[in-house]
C-alpha cells in the first residue's frame, strides 16, 4: 500500500502539483490545519495569456489573528474577483481546443460564493482529478504535522521555487508562437489545450 501524499489545498494548482499526484499512487492528504501562508498557490494561480503569465489571486478576509489555520481562512467578496477571474480565463482560453468542452464544469466556481478557501480549493481539486481521469481518495489531516515522514509537497510546490517537474513534457499552448512555451502554469492550461489526453503529459 502506497503512503499518503501530503499536499496543501491550492487554487487551480500548477501542472507540477498533479505530476506529484500522478507519479505517486497513495491517497491525497490535504493539510487543513497548517497556518495559511501568504504569496503561495493556496490563494493564487498562474495562467498563460497573450501577454505572458497572469497571476490570479483570491482575496481573503483578514481577521485579528496573525496565524489562521487553512480550514478557517475565509474568502473575501468585497470586490467581484470571481467575475474578473472568469473573464481572464475565458479571454486566455476561449480559442483553445477544449475550453468549451470543460467550460460548464468550471463556471459554477465563479458563480457560487464559497465561505472558506479550503472548501473552494478542495472541490476544484475533486473536479480536476475527475477530468484528468486520476482516481485518488482525498482525505484531510486531523492535526498539523510539521515533519511528515512520508511524501510531503506542502512547501516544495511554491511560486518562488523551481518546479518539481524538472523535465516537463511540452504540449501545444494557444499563445506559444508569441510567448514561447510557458511551463508549470495552472493545470487548466493543460486541460483546455489537451483535453482527454492531458494525463499523458503528467
Amino acid at each position: 500500500m502506497s503512503n499518503p501524499v501530503l499536499l496543501s489545498a491550492n487554487y487551480l494548482p500548477p501542472v507540477s502539483y498533479f505530476h506529484a499526484i500522478a507519479q505517486n499512487t497513495g491517497t491525497i492528504l490535504l493539510d487543513q490545519h497548517e497556518h495559511f501562508p501568504k504569496q503561495t498557490y493556496r490563494s493564487r494561480t498562474h495562467i498563460a495569456t497573450a501577454n505572458g503569465i497572469l497571476d490570479l489571486m483570491i482575496p481573503i478576509q483578514h481577521g485579528r489573528k496573525e496565524h489562521v489555520a487553512m480550514k478557517e481562512v475565509k474568502i473575501s467578496y468585497d470586490h467581484d474577483w470571481q467575475r474578473l477571474h472568469w473573464a481572464s480565463i475565458q479571454t486566455a482560453y476561449r480559442s483553445s481546443a477544449y475550453f468549451e468542452y470543460y467550460e460548464d464544469e468550471f463556471a459554477p466556481f465563479y458563480e457560487r460564493q464559497f465561505e472558506f478557501l479550503f472548501d473552494f480549493n478542495r472541490e476544484q481539486l475533486e473536479l480536476m482529478l475527475r477530468l484528468l481521469k486520476i482516481q485518488r481518495e482525498i482525505q484531510c489531516t486531523d492535526r498539523y504535522v510539521k515533519n511528515y515522514e512520508g511524501l510531503d509537497f506542502r512547501t516544495s510546490i511554491h511560486p518562488k521555487k523551481a518546479s518539481l517537474y524538472a523535465n516537463p513534457k511540452v504540449y501545444y499552448q494557444v499563445f506559444e508562437e508569441k510567448t514561447g512555451f510557458q511551463s508549470n502554469v495552472s493545470i487548466i492550461d493543460l486541460l483546455f489545450n489537451q483535453g482527454p489526453q492531458s494525463k499523458m503529459y503528467l
